[in-house]
């Protein structure tokens, strides 16, 4: 298990590079990649319905699968430590009795609330339009994946978010439903060869109006 968690959440924020070329020697166990994929979903969603699915893309016949899919990201399939495809399941709202239950069980929410929300929260996204619900999907994912590369960053690793590849066909690529789960992007994961770079950033003067 890697020893060089960060622990200071301002180098968290402040030291992350999106990283295209790693330490190709580097492996991160499963046992510690479920423990950022863990910290990662603890990321807010709505209505708590978690859509979020990851396929860990971390042997040598998996990179073998994405690396046509990825052409113009050869560098962090072939040197990262695992590539993350993040999808959002267009039937989360399947688990929401899991889900909510649970909550009951660990004593979070009273059985009365869940009585009362679990019917308004099935009659209103039954009815939502598939593009509606599929962008509200999106959200969630997005907030997944960010705090999935923070995660990653505190345990000592590195990212880098791609959105250059083939989401057509990426899900049939590893037996995934195409219809049912939506990729997002992919996020390289590992130790950086290199520093990478800073970018710049536009001021909060400038993108901020205060009412």
């Amino acid at each position: 298990m890697n020893q060089t968690k960060i622990n200071d959440f301002n180098e968290i924020i402040t030291g992350r590079r999106s990283i295209r070329n790693y330490d190709p020697s580097v492996k991160i166990s499963r046992e510690e990649m479920t423990e950022i994929l863990k910290d990662a979903t603890l990321a807010p969603s709505s209505v708590n319905l978690q859509p979020w699915r990851f396929v860990v893309i971390d042997s040598p016949e998996g990179k073998e699968t994405l690396t046509p899919l990825a052409k113009f990201n050869q560098t962090q399939v072939k040197t990262s430590s695992a590539v993350i495809a993040v999808f959002v399941d267009m039937n989360s709202l399947d688990y929401a009795d899991e889900i909510y239950n649970k909550a009951v069980d660990e004593g979070y929410m009273p059985a009365e609330v869940r009585d009362r929300q679990l019917p308004a929260i099935k009659g209103l996204l039954d009815t939502m339009p598939v593009d509606q619900f599929r962008e509200m999907n999106l959200i969630d994912a997005g907030l997944v994946s960010m705090q999935l590369m923070l995660a990653a960053r505190a345990h000592g690793y590195d990212t880098n978010p791609i959105g250059g590849y083939e989401k057509d066909q990426i899900a049939e690529a590893y037996g995934m439903d195409k219809g049912r789960y939506y990729p997002v992007m992919l996020i390289s994961i590992g130790k950086a060869a290199d520093e990478g770079y800073k970018s710049v950033r536009l001021p909060v003067e400038s993108i901020t109006e205060w009412k």
